[in-house]
């Protein structure tokens, strides 16, 4: 009797968990073109500059690679279970992944630090390292999905205590740890652009969104100040033109950055022909990856990068205007902002637009852990673009949706195939 009724409690949890996705039908299978292209150029430009790691870091110039190839294997692997696996498995145990997430995190900031990476930001067991911060985002967008939609459906999503408040504490919580602890600034402004575009498009109100940047500013404020290093590349990024040369520590690697892709010129210098890679560019397999890519194919490579980027973002978000239900759209609008912003500011950074912020270029940029959890975050979305509706959009244009009030999301115009009284009773 007693697994009789345990097995009835089980199957009502995972009922109550269900969502109403609607119909499935064929994928967005361009969503995996684009991926695979990405992380091809990864492995090409990691090959291409093997010679030159040798010569800074002593190792083989295939270990880059292999290790480049490894990531990109086991990317395909968590890309195939997030895609495969129901949605609705993900949901019952998000719970689960974010105390792993939690976990991680302790165990990076505890563990010893490579004097090379001195920041506590990688869980290290032997040669094996791992980012906690990149399964943190995985697990705060799996999290912040659940919470925001049961506050949509149980009509508090204006309610201090039960939405306001816990988002305002996570903040707080990810900001001292991440920002200060770990030292990770850009991460944080990830985090934080994810959870402020989802929590706007749930709706939440104006008023708190704009308390919440107000507390976002004063923590940013004080986390510039305590770090004596973020002030100078603040005043370096503000005032390129005083340095010596490009000499100080401060803005060397924004530099050298900018020379590489200046050197790039129209249509680059081609590949293996790198000059920043030599132990000019600092972190050129990573972070400075695209600083590189823009030396070795120019401008004309760049802007075809950066395209394949936005129409990769512009299917996601394609994907979410026209997903029925608010679980749905929620992830992959916090997909979308997520490796959208991390984009953002790589870019950004390399190009002289933004200050200098160490953050891997999704898909690209050498790093396992990235890479991974990049995939595994694509495969729910390409789970959940079998279900899109996108019946009538054809009669349509999004400006007229938009204009007769259509598609909303609780009030926020987010335009596609939405019914909001249909969302807003779930």
């Amino acid at each position: 009797m007693f697994s009789t009724a345990r097995g009835r409690k089980t199957r009502v949890k995972v009922k109550e968990e269900s969502l109403n996705l609607g119909r499935k039908h064929r994928p967005d299978y361009w969503i995996v073109v684009i991926c695979s292209i990405l992380l091809a150029v990864g492995i090409i430009i990691v090959y291409a500059i093997g010679p030159a790691l040798k010569i800074t870091t002593n190792l083989s110039p295939s270990y880059y690679t292999s290790r480049q190839i490894l990531a990109v294997v086991l990317s395909a692997i968590a890309f195939i279970c997030t895609a495969v696996i129901p949605i609705q498995k993900w949901r019952y145990y998000t719970k689960w992944i974010l105390w792993a997430a939690i976990i991680a995190t302790a165990l990076a900031v505890v563990l010893p630090v490579n004097p090379a990476y001195p920041a506590h930001r990688w869980v290290r067991l032997g040669s094996i390292s791992f980012q906690s911060v990149e399964l943190l985002k995985f697990g705060a967008v799996l999290w912040l999905t659940a919470f925001l939609t049961k506050a949509v459906k149980n009509n508090t999503i204006s309610d201090f205590n039960k939405t306001f408040k816990p988002i305002l504490i996570l903040i707080l919580i990810t900001g001292v740890i991440i920002a200060g602890v770990q030292s990770d600034l850009g991460s944080m402004a990830v985090l934080l652009s994810m959870m402020g575009v989802m929590a706007f498009v749930a709706g939440l109100p104006i008023k708190k969104i704009m308390t919440i940047i107000g507390v976002v500013l004063v923590g940013l404020v004080i986390a510039i100040i305590i770090f004596p290093y973020r002030i100078a590349r603040i005043e370096a990024y503000l005032h390129p033109s005083s340095s010596n040369n490009c000499q100080s520590a401060s803005d060397y690697q924004a530099c050298q950055a900018l020379i590489a892709v200046g050197s790039g010129g129209m249509f680059g210098l081609g590949l293996g022909h790198s000059v920043q890679a030599y132990g000019y560019e600092p972190e050129a397999a990573n972070d400075s990856i695209f600083a590189i890519y823009a030396e070795t194919f120019g401008f004309v490579g760049s802007i075809l990068l950066v395209g394949l980027f936005w129409i990769l973002f512009n299917r996601f978000k394609r994907i979410a205007e026209n997903l029925d239900d608010v679980y749905a759209r929620l992830l992959v609008i916090g997909i979308l902002t997520w490796l959208s912003v991390q984009t953002i500011i790589n870019v950004g950074a390399m190009i002289g637009l933004l200050p200098l912020k160490g953050i891997t270029l999704p898909f690209v940029s050498y790093g396992g852990t990235s890479i991974v959890f990049s995939a595994a975050a694509v495969g729910l979305v390409f789970q959940l673009s079998r279900y899109t509706n996108y019946q009538g959009n054809s009669l349509k244009t999004i400006k007229d949706r938009r204009i007769s009030g259509e598609n909303r999301l609780n009030g926020r115009r987010v335009g596609g195939s939405y019914n909001s009284d249909l969302g807003n009773s779930r």
